[in-house]
């Protein structure tokens, strides 16, 4: 039986954070009245004239610097020329001959532990077009333009992974560059992420490729694990069977778990391509890329190796909290209040984790300060709340920021430390309750717990139960 192997190579679309499109200055925040973020300048309307976004070019460069690609120092935009209902000037300013990154790459784990690189064709700018929303009941289509002109750029990789895992390991590892670069969201929910999938298949050890496929609309990392799957199987299928693989862009059914052909595939002659005639070439000085170096934060590779060394925490800790910028960012700056990374990293993986989980929360939505964190730390460390209390007060910082300190003196939650008042209780409570009393006598070590919890029913939880438990003991 023979055995094939599968290449693959991604083409994949960031929308950047700026504030405004790419060549106007529209808003570009995602949802809105449809046709509501729009001008004559991203709706193509003639006469209008398109003005460069000096932020996008300042992202751009931060993600080539971060993917170790070659920098353009001289580029310039050309216009791809093509119709189609949701590209309202029918042409989409784009960059083919000169991209403003090239011959980049980036390592990822493997399967077996090892690490591979991936490497990076290219990156350009280009601006997005609107968006087709079809009518489920009828057989029209209505056009939002807001996702008109927003601002792209798109990573163009090498045909260099060859299963579904590696292609998700290189996907996750570029949303994290980004993320902490603070160039994306890289929501792929939203679409500010998108990637379209390259796959061919050949005979294991051949050389030559096979012919390609694109797949389009995934959405999800679970998605494009089926969608490579199935698009392999269906082309091994077809060469089993003694036929020849189409090339061809194909759309993805997550639901029905099936492609299904959209059109030939286009070559870039097919566009008619040329120059843009209305921007001038973009020249990056020496000192604006100095800036942009200057500027790139500590991403996650670095922040592991750091935590690790630095803080102490456990690698499973480490991973989790680095997986997010933002969960990263509350880490480090509660630990530089309260100095107890351990502490720290226990509230946000437990605690914290527990309640993003009910609420369907993600890291980047959390809102409570590194500093009530930290004085909810203090307070449960300094036993001046027991564990219960605590748990209940941060569920208080977690969804209202609330100082913790002055909500749990305003509400009397504070451990009553007073040996004597807590000494009286647990007298009181052993003579209510002889049977386990003589059941912890005879050895049955449960009826410690039953009359703990007593005490703290009557001390109404504010009690120490460390200190309860000593006492209990003592008197038992």
């Amino acid at each position: 039986m023979k055995q094939y192997e599968t290449v693959i190579g991604l083409e994949v679309h960031v929308e950047l954070a700026t504030k405004t499109k790419i060549f106007c200055s529209c808003p570009t925040e995602f949802g809105g009245a449809p046709n509501s973020h729009t001008c004559p300048v991203c709706t193509g309307m003639p006469g209008s004239l398109p003005v460069l976004n000096k932020k996008v070019v300042e992202y751009a460069v931060a993600v080539g610097l971060a993917t170790n690609c070659h920098i353009t120092r001289n580029c310039k935009f050309d216009r791809k020329n093509y119709f189609y209902p949701d590209n309202p000037q029918n042409y989409q300013i784009s960059q083919l001959y000169y991209p403003i990154c090239r011959d980049g790459g980036i390592g990822i784990s493997t399967e077996d532990g090892g690490t591979k690189t991936i490497r990076i064709h290219e990156i350009h700018m280009e601006e997005d077009a609107g968006k087709l929303v079809h009518d489920e009941w009828g057989e029209n289509s209505l056009i939002d333009f807001n996702r008109s002109g927003v601002p792209l750029i798109e990573i163009v990789s090498e045909p260099d992974m060859r299963s579904a895992d590696e292609v998700i390991a290189y996907l996750d590892k570029l949303r994290l560059i980004i993320q902490y670069l603070g160039a994306s969201d890289c929501k792929l929910q939203e679409g500010s992420m998108r990637a379209d999938v390259n796959l061919s298949v050949r005979e294991a050890g051949t050389e030559e490729f096979g012919t390609r496929t694109e797949m389009k609309n995934l959405n999800s990392f679970k998605a494009i694990t089926r969608a490579v799957e199935a698009e392999r199987e269906r082309q091994i299928d077809i060469i089993e069977s003694g036929g020849k693989v189409v090339q061809e862009t194909r759309r993805w059914d997550d639901n029905k778990e099936y492609s299904y052909a959209m059109r030939s595939k286009e070559d870039a002659q097919d566009y008619r391509y040329f120059p843009e005639p209305d921007l001038a070439p973009v020249v990056i000085s020496d000192e604006w890329l100095a800036k942009i170096k200057a500027a790139q934060p500590e991403f996650r590779d670095e922040k592991l190796k750091r935590y690790k060394e630095e803080y102490k925490i456990p690698e499973y800790d480490a991973q989790i909290i680095t997986e997010d910028k933002h969960l990263a960012d509350i880490f480090e700056e509660t630990t530089a209040i309260c100095n107890n990374p351990k502490k720290v990293s226990n509230w946000l993986m437990v605690e914290t984790m527990r309640l993003m989980k009910e609420s369907g929360i993600e890291p980047g939505g959390l809102k409570f300060s590194p500093e009530n964190l930290a004085k909810l730390i203090d307070l449960a460390e300094t036993r001046k709340i027991n564990s219960q209390t605590a748990k209940e007060v941060f569920e208080k910082v977690f969804y209202d920021n609330i100082d913790p300190v002055k909500y749990v003196k305003e509400n009397g939650l504070e451990t009553v430390s007073d040996n004597g008042a807590l000494r009286e209780t647990i007298k009181k409570v052993i003579e209510a309750n002889p049977q386990p009393v003589e059941d912890y006598h005879n050895g049955k070590k449960k009826a410690l717990g039953f009359l703990t919890g007593q005490i703290m029913k009557e001390m109404k939880g504010k009690a120490d139960p460390a200190m309860a438990n000593e006492i209990l003991k003592e008197l038992l």
